[in-house]
């Protein structure tokens, strides 16, 4: 049922779409899925999720990509705009049994030609460490064991889906993964989890979220345990300097901690119903979620408010992502978005250049107030209406120092006012406003390790920061310094932190939230106290639920719950070749 560029009934499936830039068109013969190209049935199964690496061979085509379906994982190597998939020819494939991948991560500072690191969490709450490229499966963490005792197998650190993982910013060895427990844990690959279920100790305690240290002879896993919120942690983003940790919950909340220091830095409150998808900004000035209210909502790192929802999808928001190739940087007066597609050709440059210049004029713009400068941020949203909407950021919402005026650009704003006041306006260093600098490869987590040494339990390398060593009851030890490197069941109930010490210190302060009383505050403003954003386009491009957002340098990349990973060309991108 797909047509050419449009058609008339709302059930049918677009191919084609215009923005401002030009036209962006879907490639038929760059489509990924399993070989035999048969939709899969996707009740009850996991989200499929797409995960892109670059191997920086000397052959040109170093992009591989890796996606879900069901039981299945499959890597290939992605020829984007360029050639045609070959769906015969997968370099690694797997077939799991008593358990579904739901979400996946590479590391990209340890890739090469000839070997690759990719996590794989599970929905039984393992996370396995394997090698596509050898074929290779190293370790597995969080497995279950059998206890004889009992006559069953147990799994000792989170029996519940994993929801997200990531390797932490510039380390080789350290990653991060969240359960539909509502926890999140820190692991080290170098270090086993241990045959017994581990103890643990407070570290940090604050509203709604604590953190643990595991009390241990000896190093081992989980280094820490995060318990953030009620219900599943859906998923958590880095900022763009890998200094800050965006977490979103399905309580509704965003919850932003300096990762290093274990500190919150603020907090949002969707408008109704779970938060299900989060992302940063290229900059890290903004950060943008999705979730069960139908809206994506713009946050401001800085000023710690919301700024702007935006309104386009019938249904849950699934992904939410910024186009850091359309983010556009004017150093001149301010101009008016409203010129032909060629105006706007000299703003836009797809490439991995432009990204970084953009992220280097953006940083000019934080710091340089005397010139001009307009900013223009571009993201997008796919949801489970089969949609993809993508949104424009002006200075009319950035800075309302002015009244606003739909004039301004494409996006159109409705309901538009000043934000509320008595928003709590800390005057901080927004994370990743200047590119970082390049990332020193560390199996650590980049300040001090602290151990105890009445006890002789530790923690790996780096594993806390120097910010948190205050509050635990820890000595200095083997210090190295480092440079900075939907389990949508509504009511799940947060696991109890298991440890020997005082209950009062080990349970996160469970406050149930009242929407009521929460609503028409900074936390979450009514809808007609902030501008209300309309998108540049809202195309249905799939049968089933939208599960994949991802923007690269000439295409655009999404995937849906029938196994089809699409790609679409950007304008002027599209190369014509033979299938």
């Amino acid at each position: 049922m797909a047509t050419e560029g449009g058609g008339k009934e709302m059930n049918e499936i677009k191919t084609q779409f215009t923005t401002r830039e030009g036209l962006y068109k879907l490639l038929p013969h760059s489509e990924y899925s399993r070989p035999n190209r048969v939709p899969f049935n996707s009740q009850g199964s996991n989200p499929v999720r797409v995960s892109f690496v670059n191997l920086n061979d000397q052959s040109g085509n170093g992009d591989r990509l890796c996606f879900n379906v069901g039981r299945e994982l499959y890597f290939y190597i992605y020829k984007g705009v360029r050639k045609a998939a070959d769906l015969s020819k997968p370099i690694d494939k797997r077939i799991y049994k008593g358990t579904q991948p739901t979400c996946h991560d590479f590391n990209h500072l340890t890739a090469t030609a000839e070997s690759v690191s990719l996590l794989v969490g599970f929905s039984a709450g393992q996370v396995q460490l394997i090698d596509p490229i050898k074929k290779e499966t190293s370790k597995l963490f969080n497995e279950e064991y059998d206890f004889p005792a009992s006559g069953r197998d147990e799994r000792l650190i989170d029996k519940s889906r994993v929801t997200c993982v990531k390797w932490v910013p510039g380390s080789e060895s350290l990653f991060l993964v969240a359960h539909s427990s509502g926890n999140m844990y820190l692991y080290n690959v170098e270090h086993t989890c241990g045959t017994t279920a581990p103890h643990y100790q407070l570290l940090k305690q604050g509203e709604s979220f604590a953190v643990h240290t595991c009390k241990s002879k000896s190093t081992r896993n989980p280094l820490l345990k995060w318990t953030v919120g009620e219900g599943a942690l859906n998923e958590f983003a880095f900022s763009p300097d890998g200094k800050f940790l965006a977490c979103v919950s399905q309580d509704g909340f965003l919850r932003v901690f300096n990762f290093d220091s274990v500190e919150l830095h603020g907090t949002m409150k969707s408008y109704f119903g779970g938060l299900l998808c989060v992302c940063w900004s290229p900059d890290g000035k903004y950060i943008v979620t999705g979730g069960e209210d139908d809206l994506v909502t713009v946050w401001s790192f800085a000023d710690c408010r919301v700024i702007a929802r935006g309104h386009g999808h019938k249904s849950w928001v699934s992904v939410v992502a910024f186009d850091p190739y359309t983010t556009s940087v004017e150093e001149s007066d301010p101009v008016e978005f409203s010129g032909s597609d060629e105006d706007f050709q000299d703003l836009l440059h797809f490439g991995r250049d432009r990204a970084n210049s953009t992220q280097s004029r953006l940083s000019k713009r934080n710091s340089t107030e005397s010139r001009p400068v307009s900013v223009t941020y571009r993201f997008g949203s796919v949801g489970q209406d089969t949609q993809l909407c993508l949104w424009d950021l002006t200075e009319d919402i950035l800075f309302p120092h002015q009244p606003l005026s739909r004039a301004r650009t494409h996006t159109n704003v409705m309901n538009a006012t000043s934000p509320p006041a008595g928003s709590t306006g800390n005057s901080v260093t927004t994370p990743g406003n200047s590119a970082p600098p390049p990332l020193p490869r560390s199996n650590s987590l980049p300040h001090s390790a602290v151990s105890n040494a009445g006890s002789k339990s530790s923690v790996a390398d780096g594993a806390i920061a120097s910010g948190v060593s205050k509050f635990a009851t820890l000595s200095l030890h083997d210090r190295k310094d480092r440079h900075h490197e939907k389990d949508h069941k509504r009511n799940h109930s947060m696991g109890h932190i298991s440890s020997k010490s005082s209950d009062k210190l080990n349970l996160v302060t469970k406050t149930k939230t009242d929407p009521a009383k929460t609503l028409g505050t900074p936390l979450c403003p009514r809808m007609e106290d902030v501008p209300l954003l309309e998108p540049l386009i809202c195309k249905k491009i799939a049968h089933e639920r939208l599960t994949v957002l991802i923007f690269l340098e000439d295409c655009i990349v999404t995937a849906c719950q029938e196994g089809f990973v699409c790609t679409w060309g950007r304008p002027g991108k599209v190369v014509s070749f033979n299938p």
